[in-house]
């Protein structure tokens, strides 16, 4: 069997089937099936394959004018092919593991925030004593500042 390209999609679509439906997108080369695509996943990353579903985009057609003279460039952007597999339950691919980490690193970040802010507000109703242990009040009336 000749190896197979597998390219996962990072996309936030790619990544909420993953979370929500175990399933996992790729793109793959426009002569390869859903055996090949299930074998080459199962081969590669030691997991077993549900379903595999591929769906290919059409080619879109682009043009570019040049102002001096009269050249015009027609063109196609290649057509992908992607392939959704799902894996058994409870099997999981390391794609998006890094994401995960950021998730969790943000998500504690916030939690130190809020614990600050909790601190913050605990501390405004002691009252704060500056020079010489006077009130910040106490300090301006002996100045004449009022």
């Amino acid at each position: 069997m000749k190896a197979l390209a597998l390219n996962p999609r990072m996309s936030e679509k790619a990544y909420s089937l993953s979370e929500e439906h175990n399933t996992y997108v790729f793109d793959v080369p426009a002569q390869a099936n859903k055996q090949m695509v299930a074998e080459a996943v199962a081969v590669q990353y030691q997991v077993s394959v549900d379903s595999v579903r591929i769906a290919k985009t059409a080619a879109k057609t682009r043009r570019s004018i040049k102002r001096r003279g009269r050249n015009i460039y027609r063109g196609e952007s290649s057509g992908i092919r992607k392939a959704y597999v799902r894996l058994a339950k409870d099997q999981t691919l390391p794609i998006f593991a890094a994401d995960k980490e950021a998730e969790a690193k943000a998500e504690k970040v916030q939690q130190t925030a809020e614990k600050a802010i909790a601190k913050e507000t605990q501390k405004e109703g002691k009252t704060r004593r500056g020079f010489f242990g006077r009130k910040a009040s106490d300090r301006t009336s002996i100045r004449g500042n009022k």
